[in-house]
């Protein structure tokens, strides 16, 4: 059962509450409890806009009980082959289980794709996770490219206009070309929105396959020497100074 104590009590639906605790997103969460995966003191709950009065009721998913916990954020560097999430219809492997259990409950800010490694950020603390994937902060991430064919300058020029594919504007915020061969080019992206898919789909757009793709920095964040499947943690305090927030 999920720990109650003598705080007053504030009233959400049960969405929202998996959402503000950072236990999911609130579209996730409503799709857990649609799916019976929830349950309020003891009894499995179906409509998201149930009222949840928190701490005093204990909430639980799959049978795990959600707790108030202190908030927490981990650097991880996410393998190729596992995909962001805390389960998979496809029974595929995720990053829950290269992550130990002992961390708690957490969420990604934002996703890698899963033939896509590098720098990703876990968190319980739904405050952080929002400023950070907000389109309107612009928060960099800067991601190392390898593609097919020879990439050119003006294709650099040409990416970070932008191209329109399926009705959405693509766009890189900079290009920086390391390496450009007839074979095969390397270079280093930065984008300030995370788009699904979009790097995979712009540069196929410019005529380009990705064929490797790591994220080595989101923010102020970055992966540095941290190697595939190790994590580190930053204290919560550390994190929102740097972050500049309150």
């Amino acid at each position: 059962m999920a720990q109650k104590n003598s705080i007053s009590s504030k009233r959400f639906t049960v969405d929202r509450l998996l959402s503000k605790l950072g236990v999911a997103s609130r579209s996730t969460s409503q799709d857990w409890v649609r799916a019976g995966r929830v349950q309020v003191n003891g009894r499995v709950i179906r409509d998201p806009a149930t009222w949840v009065l928190w701490p005093k009721d204990a909430l639980s998913v799959d049978d795990k009980p959600i707790q108030n916990s202190a908030k927490r954020f981990i650097l991880f560097h996410k393998p190729k082959g596992v995909i962001t999430t805390h389960s998979d219809e496809k029974d595929r492997k995720t990053i829950f289980d290269v992550l130990p259990t002992d961390l708690g409950y957490l969420h990604a800010v934002g996703r890698l794709d899963q033939a896509t490694s590098g720098l990703l950020l876990l968190t319980n603390d739904s405050i952080l996770s929002s400023y950070l994937t907000d389109p309107g902060h612009k928060v960099m991430r800067t991601y190392l490219v390898s593609v097919r064919g020879e990439f050119t300058e003006d294709q650099a020029k040409e990416a970070t206009v932008g191209v329109v594919e399926e009705g959405e504007r693509l766009q890189c915020h900079s290009v920086k070309i390391q390496k450009s061969s007839g074979r095969e080019s390397h270079l280093e992206v930065v984008l300030v929105q995370g788009k699904n898919r979009e790097i995979r789909r712009l540069f196929k757009a410019l005529g380009h396959e990705v064929t490797r793709l790591r994220r080595i920095q989101y923010g102020p964040f970055k992966l540095e020497e941290l190697p595939p499947g190790a994590w580190r943690e930053i204290p919560i305090a550390d994190v929102r100074k740097t972050l500049r927030l309150p």
